[in-house]
């Protein structure tokens, strides 16, 4: 993702806290952004980047489904490592039951919780073909089902290999969100909900991947890069690193 320096002035677009998204129903959580400020943000991260892309390699849906799976709790560059030679052998579910769960390991070895995510793949490897003629399906239930599969992962799926407006809440995204006033979610559920309800429709699509890069780039966990960050005067949060 570009890093652009940031605006030499300030717009007037950050409300007071209640002005922006507005009060959930059943709950006191309020938004803190207004609606043109969060316009705003995305707009600024479009121009920046255009296109984001996943930094996961893959080569088909499955491959990226296998890939998301692998991901968890490690780092995209660790799991891309391990594919590039796992993906020119089995890049399908047959070719995965092929090879079969021991040597799988062998070549995930070096991701976190390898034997468990090996697991994993085989079996919903084997859940495809008989469930989905070894196609993987568009549909969140479906992929819900499936061995190693949950929210974020189907959310991941439906966003890059379907073109579906989801928003995947992961760490990055989860602290991207509460720190700028986007949201104010207690859980990555409750985050997903206020982004999906928030950002504007003509950014939807892309929105996820810009969350995610500018937490892993710009606004990270223990240092963020506040000076460089080209929406540091309209974010809401008070400890901006100088």
């Amino acid at each position: 993702m570009k890093r652009l320096d940031r605006p030499r002035s300030r717009p007037k677009l950050v409300a007071k806290l209640g002005r922006g998204m507005g009060q959930r129903s059943g709950s006191k959580r309020r938004a803190v952004l207004s609606e043109a400020a969060i316009t705003e943000i995305f707009r600024r991260f479009a121009a920046a980047d255009p296109e984001p892309k996943s930094e996961l390699e893959f080569i088909s849906p499955f491959t990226l489904l296998v890939a998301v799976v692998l991901s968890a709790q490690a780092t995209d560059a660790g799991v891309n490592k391990a594919t590039r030679t796992l993906f020119k052998i089995a890049d399908t579910p047959e070719k995965m039951l092929r090879l079969g769960e021991e040597k799988l390991r062998d070549y995930i070895k070096t991701i976190g919780l390898y034997r468990n995510k090996a697991r994993n793949v085989i079996l919903l490897s084997q859940q495809l073909i008989a469930a989905h003629g070894g196609k993987v399906p568009c549909d969140r239930e479906a992929l819900e089902a499936l061995p190693g599969v949950g929210r974020k992962t189907a959310n991941v799926v439906l966003n890059v290999a379907f073109g579906e407006p989801t928003l995947a809440v992961d760490t990055h995204v989860f602290r991207v969100a509460n720190r700028t006033g986007l949201s104010n979610g207690k859980t990555p559920l409750a985050v997903e909900e206020d982004l999906v309800r928030v950002i504007p429709a003509k950014y939807a699509l892309h929105a996820h991947h810009w969350l995610i890069l500018h937490g892993r780039y710009v606004c990270k966990a223990r240092r963020p890069e506040c000076p460089t960050c080209l929406i540091r005067d309209l974010c809401l949060y008070e400890a901006k690193t100088l």
